[in-house]
């Protein structure tokens, strides 16, 4: 009786819109493009705090048999990392959706623990995926400061307040400490992609944990992804032809809104201001520009 009464719908389904229809499957996309952390009101960077209401809508959607992640960062901050991989875990758990990663230029760094929040790491020949480490800089102007003339005046209460001061000689008690919170930072993230990637790893950890990134080849071969492919011809696969992929964009504010942590009345009178954006531009371009991107 059911499949008589399904026959005598079925001319009808093609009056319903394509997002009311319930016999065609969805995968909600999210975009997680750029510097993770990072964040000016010009350059948006990935954050917790701009992504939550995307995340939200994505794992909300009706009838979804997969929410896609498409990935395009070469890391930035380790915590902001964490938290966006922790809450796409948490949403994926209570609504029990697969969570498939699609990897664009670079899933690098903070990237690649974002693809670990997915089920399946998918991945393009030339994309570069790994680099499973700890990187801090700085520069050292003592000896500028000394040719041009530059007496360095700084008062802190707190012995280490001013530790890894540019302006100052570099002092290897400072270097031991940032070094040494580095190595918790690595030794954590070591631990996420181990448990989230399981018996798929391959190789011995030395190389697996070395800061080293692949392409797909390799980065396959190790287990650090599972496959190469893209977001459309993946789905299209696994769903079907009809497959809807409704892209879930991040909003953005207007006006007097917030804009991911920033309101453009704060840009008009300056606040974070151009030198920011071109601090960040040019950090981000040094970030990019390690993986040949």
């Amino acid at each position: 009786m059911a499949s008589l009464v399904e026959t005598l719908l079925a001319p009808l389904n093609a009056l319903i819109p394509a997002r009311f229809r319930s016999d065609i499957p969805v995968v909600p996309v999210v975009r997680l493009s750029g510097m993770i952390g990072v964040t000016t009101p010009l350059r948006p960077g990935l954050t917790l705090a701009g992504l939550t209401r995307t995340l939200d809508r994505a794992f909300a959607v009706p009838r979804a048999r997969a929410v896609a992640l498409v990935i395009n960062s070469p890391g930035g901050s380790p915590t902001q990392s964490h938290l966006i991989f922790r809450r796409i875990r948490q949403l994926a758990e209570e609504k029990d959706i697969p969570v498939l990663a699609f990897i664009e230029d670079a899933g690098a760094s903070g990237g690649y623990m974002l693809a670990c929040a997915a089920d399946e790491i998918i991945c393009d020949d030339y994309s570069i995926v790994g680099s499973i480490g700890v990187i801090g800089g700085s520069f050292g102007f003592q000896e500028l400061m000394k040719k041009i003339g530059v007496e360095r005046r700084i008062y802190t209460a707190g012995e280490r307040k001013a530790m890894l001061d540019p302006f100052r000689e570099e002092n290897p008690e400072d270097v031991a400490r940032i070094k040494a919170i580095q190595a918790d930072i690595h030794a954590r993230f070591i631990e996420l992609v181990k448990k989230r990637r399981g018996t798929k790893l391959k190789g011995d950890d030395k190389v697996l944990f070395s800061g080293e990134f692949w392409t797909a080849d390799k980065a396959i071969d190790l287990g650090l992804a599972d496959g190469r492919g893209e977001l459309r011809s993946v789905l299209r696969e696994r769903y079907g032809d009809k497959v809807r992929t409704p892209v879930i964009a991040t909003e953005r504010g207007f006006l007097g809104r917030r804009l991911m942590g920033a309101r453009l009345s704060d840009m008009v009178r300056g606040r974070g201001g151009f030198a920011d954006d071109v601090l960040t531009a040019l950090e981000e371009r040094a970030l990019w520009s390690r993986y040949g991107l």
